[in-house]
């Protein structure tokens, strides 16, 4: 096992779920917030337990799904925006809590929380199905263009899957508010697809023809 990679994974995954409870936790003023376990749980455990499969399997995948430095400018500005957006939606959030704005059924963050793990099945079919996902916009030596599967259906089928994933965590929470701040994030994903492609077109052998073959972006029939 690669030390350095295991330490390096266990470090972001804490940091990461201090940083989200602090988010949820502060603003609602206690930690009596069922919906906020219950998004904190369905994030952590199926995060941590694809790391573990990732460790032992494709490290490599791993090493690149971490690796969060940017190498386009345009990319960053995604980047920052994204961050913006998710910190005024965890706060907002909390803040409906402790305040009662919009109060909504318990049903709502049960059946949310439902559509949350199953994008995160779809999610994990992505990382099986494609070798050379990266959290950021590159092409790597001798990356393939896929065309199977998911990928036979949408071109980001990995967009498709975060578009679902983040767009229920705020229905998780039981807030209407956040919601509507997370559909920033069709504008966000729309912009980093756009850079996207065209560095994959320019560096990619075949990606212009796949594009050809495969009209929809992210959503079947829709975009």
């Amino acid at each position: 096992m690669d030390t350095k990679l295991f330490v390096q994974a266990i470090v972001k995954f804490l940091s990461g779920l201090v940083m989200v409870a602090l988010l949820l936790f502060l603003p609602a003023g206690t930690l009596a917030w069922w919906q906020a376990w219950l998004l904190i749980g369905i994030l952590f455990i199926p995060m941590f337990i694809a790391g573990l499969i990732m460790m032992k399997k494709t490290p490599d995948l791993l090493r690149r799904r971490l690796d969060v430095r940017e190498k386009q400018g345009e990319q960053k500005t995604v980047i920052a925006m994204s961050g913006l957006m998710f910190l005024a939606a965890f706060i907002v959030a909390g803040l409906n809590f402790r305040y009662g704005w919009i109060v909504l059924p318990s049903w709502v963050s049960i059946a949310s929380a439902v559509v949350f793990l199953l994008s995160y099945a779809l999610y994990a079919e992505v990382l099986r199905e494609n070798v050379w996902l990266s959290r950021t916009v590159e092409v790597q030596e001798n990356q393939k263009v896929v065309d199977t599967g998911l990928y036979g259906i949408v071109r980001h089928p990995m967009y498709m899957s975060t578009l679902l994933l983040f767009l229920s965590m705020p229905l998780v929470l039981g807030s209407v508010i956040s919601f509507v701040i997370i559909l920033a994030y069709i504008p966000i994903i729309a912009k980093r697809i756009r850079n996207e492609e065209q560095v994959l077109e320019n560096g990619l052998e075949g990606y212009a023809e796949y594009k050809k073959r495969v009209r929809y972006k992210v959503i079947p029939f829709v975009w």
